[in-house]
């Protein structure tokens, strides 16, 4: 690592609808070069949702941490992902130890002002430009259903995420873990389900109050469908199984 400055700049890129499959990424720019078009061409930044929390992964401390930045598109235990390690150290912030356990990354550290990182960090996070209101919906949905855990524990039910994809622009998919992640983990029975909410041009706010409290005043399983888990399962759990792909 030498002593010379770098400029971070975080770019939200959202794909055309008719990517199926493509969702919104995070492209990280050093000195205008995108890191990882050079070093990583097998899948993805990881989303804003992820990289672009306040407080999120991408804020430095004193203490290093490692970050995944993007994933191959067939997942990580595949073709690989892509991670730095991250450290504020006095008045800079240093990006540096990439690693893909596939194969080797050809990319130095980075040296940033920690100043100018900050900003771009909280510039970024605010910016909200490039959310389509699905999308801003699903994210204000999730936040209020987090909020809610104890509601949808009495309908035997985990929130798993709320998802909106650029190629179905008007859409929702709720997913929920039946009795709840913790049946995955000790190897019990357990059904994924997915309701699939429509979104207006209506408030957003307005939208999410709307569709939180349907969502938790009834048992959400009678109008979603089971969309992972195992035919096992489902006998077990009193539900029907469905050979057809599921999400």
């Amino acid at each position: 690592m030498t002593d010379e400055k770098r400029c971070l700049t975080l770019r939200v890129v959202v794909p055309d609808s008719m990517q199926t499959g493509a969702d919104v990424e995070v492209r990280v720019l050093v000195d205008g070069r995108d890191i990882l078009a050079d070093a990583f061409a097998e899948g993805q930044g990881e989303e804003p949702e992820y990289l672009l929390a306040s407080g999120g992964p991408l804020t430095a401390g004193r203490e290093s941490h490692e970050v995944r930045l993007a994933e191959a598109s067939c997942t990580e235990g595949c073709c690989g992902p892509l991670y730095v390690t991250i450290q504020l150290n006095g008045d800079y912030v240093v990006w540096d130890e990439w690693r893909n356990p596939n194969q080797e990354v050809d990319l130095p550290a980075f040296r940033f002002e920690a100043r100018q990182y900050r900003r771009e960090i909280e510039r970024a996070t605010a910016d909200r430009s490039w959310e389509w209101p699905a999308r801003t919906v699903a994210r204000l949905l999730e936040r209020d259903l987090r909020e809610r855990s104890d509601r949808l524990a009495r309908w035997e039910c985990e929130l798993g995420a709320v998802s909106a994809w650029p190629w179905e622009p008007n859409l929702v998919n709720v997913f929920l873990f039946h009795p709840g992640r913790s049946a995955v983990r000790d190897n019990h029975p357990w059904l994924q389900f997915r309701m699939i909410l429509a979104v207006s041009s209506d408030d957003p706010a307005n939208q999410v109050e709307r569709l939180a409290e349907q969502l938790v005043e009834a048992d959400p399983r009678q109008a979603a469908e089971v969309c992972g888990g195992s035919r096992e399962s489902a006998r077990h759990l009193g539900y029907p199984w469905s050979e057809r792909r599921r999400a």
